[in-house]
Formats: structure tokens, C-alpha cells, sequence
């Protein structure tokens, strides 16, 4: 151990490796169910040359590494260790915006930049990324692409992995790779920047498309050493709009063809519970927040850009309000307890503090999973029947549904919030997480991000899917020292 630690320090230097009882604590557990395990040490490299060292020294000395770039809370123990005597690799000291390219509408960043970091450093040249719904201040941005968190403008997302591009990625047997456009013979993004390179196209090098192996993986493939992501020019016009039922049926058919046809910024679904959970400003005003705003709210932003915004608004307006007569229902511009403008900034922005999730009581846990939209109504009412069985109150689960890929499927989220201090509540949320898990599977919910006890669930049915896995995960770290127990590894 005390020559593990020496070669530790002699890649980062001795204030960039953690051993100490309190500082390893605070990395051994998150906010979901998995077992605690203390990492042996915690490392904090400052560039792809560290990565690289560290990768190479694990290989040689068959010691578990576990990649982590966002700062807390962490919610589905991805990096949480699954085995012991493991060496946590924290990557938030690289947190440098390399480029932002206004023409191109693409920037590269570091595995340690945050949303709340990069949203306004873009807005200085007119960009924005688009963003999951309220993603917490702390979560790096690489992170959340890599793990295809949802995003919410659907519109924009011209496959899954969008807007994420190109990539430099150390292996998990210590050789290095970029991806897409940027794989060429040069491995310097300066040099390739001289020649015109803009790591735009995130397809090869080659035949191949690399990103797929990293994407979703949890850290088990190799280390993100950068990225490249794809903005857009931020609104001269920006409004939100909404259309309210008390039930979801009601909604669908205008959801689909409203994603058809291209319409709208940001789209998304909300039950009144997660809507409270959203704009509450406390557990009083959350739930007099429930009980005034309908049940289902569906709500769309509308911008308009560089030429003529004014009148691209305009046009988009009449076009929403149009298609909502068509289908019986009827375009809002404010819902009951918040103004418009309250909404609109809330939705384009990080979380504030406490974290959204945890205003309510505390504590949460999520079940989502990918589907489509015309579903999603017999996984709500499965989700609500094991609730009651189990005796959890399912007025307070807020949903959230969450067009992707242009409207091609969808993204569905049960949020379970619970006291953690309540060690009865605790239990039944437990209870309820995992049961409804094994209904909403069984009934053909995607699960695409299997995390802790999902992993199971999902590889057990795909016997072929799961052998291919392994034998990518043989090439790229035959020596299985990247984030080993997750996934099917």
C-alpha cells in the first residue's frame, strides 16, 4: 500500500491523493441503495497525461479504478465502489473550458466543468448547451452527456448522444483515443484548431464509431479526458406557453405531432406533484402548489433567433395555439401559483440550493426508463397500483415525462421523495424502488441506464447483448480495472 501511494503522488503530486478516514467517507456512499464501500485512496489528476499514468499504473498493479467528475450529491452509485481496495479517480481539477467556437457553435471542455460554469461563460458569445431539467451546480456536464441524462429540448437532439461530439478518451488499458472527426494522426486539439479542425462530426475514426463504447457505460470502459459539444444561439425571444388536463391521454396525440412538426424549444410533461416539486419554495408552498396546479401540465418554450425573432416567435405561437384547437385544448400562457417568467427561468437554469429533489423532505430516489409516449399511461397506473399496496402516497410521486430524440421516444421518471432521517420511510421507499422496478420491466419499460440492482435485471434478459459487452470491455480493459461490478461486468 505505501508503495501504491508513492507512485500515486509521484503522477499528482502528494495534496491530490486522499487517504484520510473522513475525506474517503464522503466517496464510499451516495444517495441510492448500494452497499458502501470505502475507496482505498482518492486521486485528482490535472490533465489527460495524469489520466493516462494513473490507467497504465492500475494496469500494473490490478488496482480498481472508479472515475468521478461531478461534485455532490450523487444519486445511482455509479461511483460508489462494488469492490474493495479501489482508487477513486476524482476529475473535477480539470474543469478548463478549452474552446468556445461562436461560428461553429461548438465548444471543448474538461470532465470537471459544470453546467453552472459553462451556461454563462457560453452566454458571453451568444451560445447556450441545452440542458437536462435542472440539473444540480454541481454536475459535470460531460458526466451528464456521457450517461445520456435527458435533455429538454427535443428538437435538438439529433440522435441520443446529442449534443455530445467528439471525445478524448483514455482506455482502460492506458492508450489514448479521440473520436469522430478528431481522430485523425494529430493528438493536439491546438494543432488540429490551426488546420481548420472544429471536432464537430462525432462519427469514427474510421468505420467505427467510438463514442457508443463510452456513452452510458458508467466508467467501465475508459476515462473522458474532454469533449466536444454542440450549442445553439441563445433566444432573442424566449417565452413558455403551457396546456393543462387532468389527464394524460388527453395530451398525447398534440405531444406527437407537436414533435413531428418540429415545433417549440423546450418540451416536457409534468404531473402537478413534480411541478410543485419544481417551483415550491418549501414543503408548505409545495404541496398548497399541488393542490392548486392541474393535474397534468405541458410545457413548451418558444423562441426566436438572429433574423426576424420576433416574428419566427410569432409564427411558432399561432402554430402551437392552432394545433392545441385542432386537438380540443388550449394554449396558456399562465398556470395557477407562479408567473410565466418565474417558470421560464426556472427551466433554463442550474438548480438552485437545497437541490430541487430534496426540498420536499429531504431525500429521493428515481425509476426511469425509456419508452413510448402512448405508455406511459399503464406505467403510471402500475407505478400508483404498487404504491398503494405498499401504503406510499401516490399523490406525492411526481412524474416526468420527457420527449427525446425529436420525439422518437420518450424518457419516463417516477421521483420517490422520502425523509432520510425517517428510517420506516426509508424502508418502504426501498421496498417500493424496487418492486416497481421489477413490474415496470416485466411489463417492457426500457431501462437503457441499468444502475445498481437494474444492471440484473436487464442483463439477464439479454444473454447475447451481455456477451458482446464483455468481450468489447476485453479489448479496451482486458485487465478489468475501470469501475469493475457495474453493468454486467
Amino acid at each position: 500500500m505505501d508503495n501504491k501511494k508513492k507512485t500515486l503522488i509521484g503522477i499528482v503530486g502528494k495534496e491530490n491523493v486522499l487517504e484520510y478516514q473522513k475525506s474517503l467517507e464522503t466517496y464510499a456512499r451516495d444517495q441510492s441503495f448500494v452497499l458502501p464501500i470505502e475507496p482505498w485512496f482518492v486521486v485528482r489528476p490535472k490533465n489527460m497525461e495524469e489520466v493516462q499514468a494513473i490507467v497504465k499504473w492500475a494496469n500494473e498493479s490490478t488496482t480498481p479504478l472508479v472515475p468521478m467528475s461531478s461534485g455532490a450529491p450523487h444519486f445511482h452509485g455509479d461511483t460508489v465502489p462494488s469492490v474493495p481496495e479501489a482508487t477513486l479517480v476524482d476529475l473535477s481539477r480539470m474543469s478548463a473550458i478549452r474552446r468556445i467556437d461562436r461560428r461553429n457553435r461548438m465548444a471543448v471542455i474538461e470532465p470537471g466543468v459544470t453546467y453552472s460554469q459553462l451556461q454563462p461563460e457560453l452566454a458571453k458569445e451568444g451560445l447556450r448547451l441545452t440542458t437536462p431539467l435542472l440539473p444540480r451546480r454541481t454536475k459535470s456536464v460531460i458526466a451528464s452527456l456521457l450517461e445520456r441524462q435527458p435533455t429538454i429540448i427535443p428538437r435538438y437532439q439529433y440522435s441520443m448522444t446529442e449534443p455530445l461530439r467528439n471525445l478524448g478518451v483514455v482506455w482502460g488499458n492506458g492508450d489514448i483515443l479521440y473520436t469522430g472527426e478528431a481522430g485523425g494522426s494529430v493528438y493536439s486539439l491546438e494543432d488540429q484548431w490551426k488546420a481548420g479542425g472544429r471536432q464537430v462530426d462525432p462519427k469514427g475514426p474510421g468505420q467505427t464509431d467510438y463514442l457508443r463504447f463510452v456513452t452510458g457505460a458508467q466508467g467501465t470502459m475508459g476515462i473522458v479526458v474532454w469533449a466536444s459539444v454542440k450549442c445553439e444561439l441563445l433566444p432573442d425571444v424566449h417565452k413558455v406557453f403551457f396546456i393543462a388536463t387532468e389527464k394524460l391521454e388527453a395530451l398525447i396525440e398534440f405531444s406527437q405531432r407537436l414533435q413531428r412538426l418540429r415545433l417549440g424549444d423546450e418540451v416536457l410533461l409534468l404531473n402537478n406533484s413534480q411541478l410543485a416539486n419544481i417551483l415550491g419554495k418549501g414543503i408548505d408552498h409545495i404541496i398548497t402548489l399541488r393542490g392548486a396546479l392541474p393535474h397534468w401540465v405541458l410545457i413548451m418554450g418558444v423562441a426566436g433567433r438572429a433574423l426576424f425573432p420576433e416574428e419566427k416567435a410569432a409564427v411558432q405561437e399561432k402554430d402551437i395555439s392552432d394545433l392545441a384547437q385542432y386537438f380540443g385544448l388550449k394554449l396558456l400562457s399562465a398556470i395557477p401559483g407562479v408567473t410565466n417568467r418565474e417558470v421560464l427561468d426556472t427551466l433554463i437554469n442550474p438548480s438552485g440550493e437545497p437541490y430541487w429533489k430534496f426540498k420536499y423532505k429531504g431525500g429521493c430516489q428515481d425509476i426511469f426508463f425509456l419508452t413510448t409516449l402512448d405508455k406511459t399511461p399503464q406505467f403510471i397506473k402500475t407505478m400508483y397500483s404498487v404504491a398503494e399496496t405498499l401504503k406510499y402516497q401516490a399523490s406525492e410521486i411526481g412524474i416526468y415525462i420527457q420527449p427525446q430524440h425529436q420525439g422518437v421516444e420518450h424518457h419516463c421518471e417516477f421521483s420517490l421523495p422520502f425523509d432520510p432521517e425517517d428510517w420506516k420511510e426509508v424502508t418502504r421507499v426501498k421496498e417500493l424502488y424496487c418492486k416497481a422496478s421489477e413490474e415496470l420491466i416485466g411489463q417492457g419499460a426500457y431501462f437503457s441506464r441499468p444502475y445498481g440492482m437494474w444492471a440484473n435485471m436487464v442483463y439477464n434478459r439479454d444473454v447475447q447483448g451481455t456477451i458482446a459487452l464483455r468481450k468489447i470491455k476485453q479489448i479496451f480493459d482486458p485487465k478489468n480495472v475501470m469501475n469493475p461490478g457495474k453493468l454486467c461486468f
